[in-house]
């Protein structure tokens, strides 16, 4: 492995030999609370490097798979639709030669553009979201593509019931309202979501995972920290779970790093992208 503190740890393949492709969104133009998302890729990455290759949990070693990571596409700052056709563009790509989009942010909202490119290659996606916030507002100050919106739009794409949010602590009435309506809404139960996946061994997932679905006492680094979630422990049992299933994209948002002085929450991150990484890697 090389000591390159600007890529992931032991993502150091080739674009072309490798099986996925990784991106950063260095975005954060419409956090709601505390921004500073923007800088949360290079976060992840310089924090890896003290997180070991091998998954003592998984018996796994990133270093056995193929993975590229091409940087951060560089975000215009406080520019939406700019942003959002940066990512959809690259998804777009990466989806056309063959290989898995991971994208880690950046804050939530960056992730209907690559909802939308993967769901024209698989029009019957389902997309699985883990987080602390429903983030199924129609708009939130006057804005349809801020990220307290972003779950909304994904559900006015795919359709009803084909959004499975688990986890969610957190909105307003008239977002519980809509959820019970037009999502799967499941609590914070590895059975809960063992039972609805069920049935979608053979269905395409995207998987978006809102850092903030971990509690924030283990992860204050975060724009909007939302208390009672999830243990680290629980997430991997999560992952566990989700390895059935045929992910063909996912991502990883919402780390804020300078809100945790200690630098923890970047590490903590960066092992959730290391067990991400290895879901995905061998299956390819």
């Amino acid at each position: 492995m090389i000591n390159a503190k600007d890529v992931f740890m032991a993502c150091e393949s080739t674009y072309d030999e490798a099986d996925i492709v990784m991106f950063g969104v260095d975005f954060d133009g419409t956090c709601s609370f505390r921004p500073g998302t923007r800088f949360g890729p290079s976060a992840i990455r310089k924090a890896s490097y003290g997180v070991e290759t091998f998954s003592w949990s998984t018996q796994h070693d990133l270093e056995d798979y193929k993975i590229f990571d091409r940087g951060d596409l560089g975000c215009p700052m406080g520019d939406n639709v700019a942003t959002q056709m940066m990512i959809k563009e690259t998804t777009q790509t990466i989806l056309k030669d063959g290989k898995v989009p991971f994208m880690i942010g950046g804050e939530h909202s960056i992730t209907y553009p690559s909802v939308e490119a993967v769901h024209e290659v698989y029009p019957d996606l389902v997309v699985i979201q883990l987080d602390a916030h429903a983030d199924l507002r129609e708009t939130y100050m006057n804005n349809p593509l801020s990220h307290a919106c972003v779950m909304h739009r994904v559900v006015n794409r795919l359709g009803s019931k084909r959004l499975i949010q688990w986890g969610i602590r957190s909105g307003t009435k008239e977002e519980y309202a809509f959820a019970k309506e037009h999502t799967i809404l499941l609590p914070a139960s590895v059975e809960a979501l063992k039972e609805t996946i069920a049935v979608l061994h053979n269905i395409p997932i995207y998987l978006t995972i809102d850092v903030d679905v971990i509690d924030p006492s283990l992860l204050p680094g975060t724009g909007t920290p939302e208390p009672g979630g999830i243990t680290y422990t629980m997430f991997e049992e999560v992952l566990h779970v989700l390895k059935a299933l045929n992910i063909v994209a996912l991502d990883v948002v919402e780390l804020s790093p300078d809100y945790d002085h200690h630098g923890v929450s970047s590490v903590v991150v960066a092992k959730m992208v290391r067990q991400c990484l290895m879901m995905i890697g061998e299956k390819q």
